[in-house]
């Protein structure tokens, strides 16, 4: 059962340098990451209140990452923009059952499983379907299940990440993710024929509820980025920022925040 938006997938030059970047303009800091050992990206995480986050992703061997579907997709985010929103993840709790569903109507391949091992040396796990066409921020996303357990994942840790402050001064949750295309409604239909994912329409705007979350697909020429990322903390007044290929919005949220589900 998909849940809601699990993170986005932010393709970065140097991401310890996005990282430095993203709590200097929103206060936002990332205190997670490590290696993908073998796929040939990295990453730094900014762990949200609500169990989402925000992956930012460099390329350490452009070969390698070429042959894996995210980091083709970053790679690609790279060479054409210098970076940005390269893909996002939707968290589906039951994804062996819904992945055999897919894969059966051609639409997604089989669950697979995945590892990045953290500083610390601990190993983070996780399984993941891909669509059978390629991944992009305008493109239909991905299915992950992560192991719940450890440091990052159990249900202790998700419960410390709801009540982490960041240096905005709160927990921060994901809201909403904006998304250009050429033809939304058209987008949008392709998304639902290979996920099942429904929209409903708001004039030129394709609009899906997905668990806490919201994505809209809205016009390129009503966006001035490819992607905005909306964001909720409790803070005086609302705050934006333009960096990393993309555009931060923070609303002021009322308390209690969204938490993660760990059921």
């Amino acid at each position: 059962m998909i849940r809601g938006i699990d993170h986005v997938v932010i393709a970065c030059a140097d991401p310890d340098a996005a990282a430095s970047q993203l709590e200097t303009a929103l206060g936002l800091t990332a205190t997670g990451g490590g290696r993908h050992e073998g796929s040939g990206t990295f990453n730094r995480i900014a762990w949200l209140a609500d169990g989402s986050y925000l992956e930012l992703i460099g390329v350490s061997d452009p070969e390698a990452a070429l042959r894996q579907p995210v980091g083709a997709a970053v790679v690609r985010a790279l060479e054409a923009h210098g970076g940005g929103v390269a893909t996002y993840a939707l968290r589906d709790d039951a994804l062996e059952v819904t992945a055999s569903a897919l894969a059966a109507i051609g639409s997604f391949g089989a669950a697979s499983h995945g590892s990045r091992q953290r500083d610390d040396g601990e190993l983070v796990e996780w399984w993941t379907s891909f669509p059978t066409t390629d991944l992009g921020v305008d493109a239909t996303p991905f299915l992950i299940q992560h192991a719940l357990a450890g440091t990052e994942w159990s249900h202790a840790a998700l419960a410390e990440r709801a009540n982490f402050r960041h240096p905005i001064g709160s927990p921060v949750s994901l809201v909403r993710l904006d998304i250009a295309c050429g033809d939304p409604p058209s987008t949008a239909a392709t998304i639902h024929e290979h996920l099942g994912l429904d929209f409903w329409a708001v004039a030129d705007l394709a609009v899906s509820d997905v668990g806490p979350h919201v994505i809209r697909l809205v016009p390129r020429r009503e966006m001035a980025v490819p992607a905005v990322i909306t964001l909720a903390a409790q803070i005086d007044a609302p705050r934006t920022a333009e960096l990393l290929g993309l555009r931060f919005d923070v609303e002021r949220a009322e308390l209690p925040l969204p938490t993660a589900r760990v059921d």
